[in-house]
């Protein structure tokens, strides 16, 4: 079922000049990070939001919005595609912005990132539903943590499912709300800072809010078939882990901060500490990630936002405006 009658686009226009018309979308972990930011960019075009959470009560006493349609959804048991039938029969889309750093009883790895998206992927192809799908990049490197592993397979199945998918990779992410956005922002504040001596990957940083925007767009495009299925993400900026410390910081004060680089090993046992006793946003995949480049081969946020992104922290002056350069840029 098509999201609206919109044209597709012609040669010079981009996927985020594309306006919509009022259909439901579905938003897995509406009530998260990224998921707000995709709910509050479709809520701007129009689009009616059902926000899948596990905690639907709680969630929707805290949220400011109060014309969301909140639904119970716990990923770890939806792992048939019959399981996805009832909620797949009430909207148009469907985002899965749902994402565990740690797994806790059955929320494991597996489950959430691989099981239960090939399931709604399978559910998605079934009924004729779009599925926007938000994974990481850094997956096709020589990794080993099985949180990286997980959504590597749970992309395998979404290529495999003859659905109408879409896999969406943002690179680091900065933005209010964020629980590893948080402890950058504070550790970029300490007048000492830790950080891994291998941690030499290139990362770019981008804002969540141009993600929500990025990916509303995305769910709401015209249905094309030389549209790129897979969107790697980032900021204009590639820089490395301790110089988005150091942006972060100039936001507060000139003064530099004294800085340690802790041993790759050492960085490594404290990832698998963090990851055994549920410490900080640190873990072993981030660790993994941190020693290789984390930025796009191919940036299609430009494309898919219609217009250049927002700077993160204090790199360099505002980049010059970009040409439009068509939807398939």
């Amino acid at each position: 079922m098509p999201l609206h009658a919109t044209p597709a686009p012609v040669d010079g226009e981009t996927v985020g000049s594309q306006t919509a018309g009022p259909r439901r979308v579905l938003v897995l972990g509406g009530a998260g990070f990224i998921g707000r930011h995709v709910a509050a960019a479709l809520r701007e075009r129009g689009v009616p939001v059902s926000i899948g959470s596990r905690h639907p009560g709680r969630r929707r006493r805290r949220a400011d919005v109060t014309d969301a349609h909140y639904l119970r959804v716990r990923m770890e048991r939806m792992t048939a595609a019959a399981d996805w039938s009832a909620l797949l029969a009430g909207v148009d889309a469907v985002i899965n912005c749902v994402g565990i750093l740690r797994p806790r009883g059955r929320e494991t790895y597996d489950r959430v990132h691989h099981r239960a998206p090939a399931a709604l992927a399978a559910a998605c192809a079934a009924r004729g539903r779009r599925l926007v799908h938000v994974s990481a990049l850094g997956l096709d490197g020589p990794v080993r943590s099985r949180f990286l592993l997980s959504k590597r397979d749970g992309e395998a199945a979404l290529r495999a499912s003859g659905a109408d998918w879409h896999i969406v990779r943002p690179s680091l992410l900065d933005g209010d709300g964020g629980y590893g956005a948080r402890w950058i922002r504070r550790v970029a504040r300490w007048p000492l800072q830790l950080l891994p001596a291998d941690a030499c990957g290139r990362i770019a940083v981008l804002d969540v809010a141009d993600l929500g925007e990025a990916i509303a767009n995305l769910v709401l495009a015209p249905a094309d078939p030389g549209m790129p299925r897979e969107h790697d993400l980032g900021g204009l900026r590639p820089c490395t882990l301790a110089e988005h410390v150091a942006a972060m910081r100039r936001l507060h004060t000139d003064a530099p901060a004294a800085s340690l680089r802790v041993p790759g090993w050492l960085a490594r046992l404290a990832s698998h500490a963090c990851d055994l006793l549920h410490l900080t946003p640190f873990s072993y995949g981030h660790w993994e990630l941190l020693r290789q480049d984390n930025c796009p081969r191919r940036n299609r946020l430009p494309a898919l936002l219609g217009r250049p992104p927002h700077s993160v922290g204090l790199h360099l002056p505002p980049p010059a405006p970009l040409p439009v350069t068509g939807a398939h840029a």
